[in-house]
């Protein structure tokens, strides 16, 4: 259980509704013992009256509605307190899952961009969801009846022992063999647990990324190839799961013949006893099946809570692999509050992916100055998106260093310094929300003005309005509602709606045409005065404007300057200028 260690903080903080429960458990055991005993004493005042040992009816009846009154009150009171039990554990599991889940979320948030290269989304969701379901079953019903279980075997053989300790030897006797069995089992139940909750991850992987690439999936005509491998994911799974309830389905049998043989044990020992005068009253024995009786669900309990316990090991082991990871990017000053102006240096910066071991970037050196616009160009896979990411810290360099307004870029709140910028991915993400929420997603308290003044400048606003619902549309999952061209532009009034300092634009106009785009970027010159910009595009078109232009080539800055010194010589970009050109003149 070392892996459900890291949730005592959990059962520290909510230690005083545990504690409650707690008593109020062993509250409502000690009633519900109380039974057995009114019960013997009935049936040894039934027993005294055959025997001649009382004659009075009346004081007979008398005493037996005294007990069953009693009996009716114990229950009421055991009922209620039971009630109150589950109130407190089970709520506490609940508190705990929600701060659990905001735990795993939180660490997911805070996680650099290559943890997501090296794990897939199913299996994300399967941890946060599957997996932390299981661990409240842990510290709610497995907590509960654990401690009911406990309770109860402690005040049901102390009392066994008050009654008869010679009989409850004897009554004990399977219980060692309960608890070598119940080990066995465990070991079994947890690495089986461990098996499914593997699989489980990998069965939701296909699912998710079935139903994101389902456009591709029908337009290749291969459903039936995907049906076919879900359906044997699926019985893999079954297998699995039915592999883990044969295990299962040995305890509650198991538990029953134990209890079977104590019931026999008690009849055969306490019989002997009661013929040898060693037991005053037949009421002992009533009392003792009462008490074996009582403990049945208990004892079964016992592989059901194991169960769990096991299924929560399991289960917690996996959240602790991702609780314990260290993100790469890490917030170095996560109190300090700086506003940037929005100049950046490179200084001879290198970088290397380390999930693929690719050098991005080899001695890389450059400036902007505030308010100026870079553009950054050059073939597939020669970095250019690599400083973008770099310039939002969503990676640290290997070598050399970024500056902003002078300083390292590490010296940054890392917060406040994404706040400060607005980005563009080439692959735009929007969320499953209408088009007002995503753009104002970058900046919560925008206006109905601010909204549409964004949506204009990114030249989307006459499409919007075309729709039925204009602005309140509903995009599908990942924007599938809407054109890559306009998926891109609402991308777009999305960044520039913060106003920020810095706008990074990472080949974002690839799905529009060259006078959509030229019309999209005379707007955002506009509205960009006094603002950095770092525009990578593969367009000659959008990149004329610029301040200055580099060329990458394998991670190396092969040319550099301005549109007209770099039209001036010859080289990839006058190439690449010339054969845009003539492209759009035919």
């Amino acid at each position: 259980m070392k892996a459900l260690l890291s949730l005592n903080k959990y059962l520290y903080k909510y230690r005083g509704r545990l504690l409650l429960g707690f008593i109020i458990t062993i509250g409502a055991r000690v009633f519900s013992v109380f039974t057995p005993q009114l019960i013997s004493d009935s049936t040894t005042a039934i027993e005294k009256y055959v025997n001649g040992e009382v004659t009075s009816v009346a004081e007979v009846k008398e005493e037996l509605l005294i007990n069953i009154g009693l009996i009716i009150g114990a229950a009421l009171a055991s009922a209620i307190l039971t009630f109150l039990m589950r109130q407190t554990f089970i709520v506490v599991s609940r508190y705990i899952e929600y701060d659990l889940k905001n735990e795993v979320y939180a660490q997911y948030q805070n996680l650099s961009l290559d943890f997501y290269k090296r794990n897939r989304t199913g299996d994300l969701m399967n941890r946060i969801s599957e997996d932390v379901s299981k661990v409240r079953m842990y510290v709610g019903p497995a907590l509960m009846y654990g401690v009911q279980t406990l309770t109860l075997f402690v005040v049901v053989i102390y009392f066994m022992v008050e009654a008869a300790p010679k009989l409850t030897l004897y009554t004990l006797v399977p219980f060692p063999i309960l608890s070598f069995a119940i080990y066995k089992l465990s070991v079994a139940i947890n690495k089986r647990s461990a098996e499914i909750q593997q699989f489980l991850s990998r069965l939701n992987t296909y699912t998710q990324e079935s139903f994101s690439g389902i456009a591709v999936i029908k337009s290749y005509g291969i459903l039936g190839r995907f049906n076919s491998d879900f359906v044997e994911l699926s019985n893999q799974s079954k297998e699995k799961n039915i592999s883990l309830v044969k295990v299962e389905a040995f305890f509650f049998p198991l538990m029953i013949l134990l209890i079977g043989f104590s019931n026999l044990f008690v009849i055969y020992f306490g019989g002997m006893q009661y013929i040898d005068g060693k037991i005053e009253s037949v009421g002992v024995i009533v009392e003792f099946l009462l008490y074996v009786n009582m403990l049945t669900w208990p004892v079964a309990s016992v592989g059901w809570i194991t169960s769990m316990v096991q299924r929560a090991e399991a289960s917690q082991e996996r959240i602790n692999e991702f609780l314990s990871e260290t993100p790469n990017v890490k917030n170095k000053s996560p109190n300090s509050s700086e506003s940037i102006r929005g100049e950046i240096e490179f200084k001879n910066v290198s970088f290397t992916y380390e999930d693929t071991n690719i050098v991005a970037l080899k001695n890389i050196s450059f400036k902007v100055k505030k308010g100026e616009t870079l553009a950054v160009m050059g073939k597939t896979g020669s970095g250019k998106s690599t400083i973008l990411e770099l310039i939002g810290r969503l990676y640290d360099v290997d070598e050399g260093e970024i500056l902003i307004d002078g300083k390292p870029i590490e010296s940054y709140n890392l917060d406040g310094l994404r706040q400060q910028l607005g980005y563009v991915p080439q692959d735009a993400f929007l969320f499953s929300s209408s088009i007002r929420d995503n753009i104002k997603f970058g900046k919560a308290d925008a206006t109905e003005e601010d909204i549409i003044n964004a949506a204009k400048n990114a030249a989307v606003h006459k499409n919007i309005i075309e729709f039925s619902k204009g602005y309140d549309t509903i995009l599908g999952e990942r924007g599938i509602t809407l054109s890559g061209g306009q998926k891109q532009r609402v991308s777009i009034a999305r960044a520039i709606i913060k106003d920020p300092q810095i706008v990074l634009f990472d080949d974002c106009l690839s799905a529009v045409d060259t006078e959509t785009e030229e019309e999209i970027f005379s707007k955002l010159n506009k509205i960009s005065n006094n603002k950095t910009s770092v525009v990578v595009s593969h367009r000659a078109s959008s990149a004329k404007n610029a301040d200055h232009i580099i060329i990458l080539d394998e991670g190396k800055i092969k040319e550099e300057g301005t549109h007209s010194e770099l039209i001036a010589q010859e080289g990839y970009y006058r190439d690449l200028y010339q054969k845009q050109l003539s492209e759009k003149e035919n």
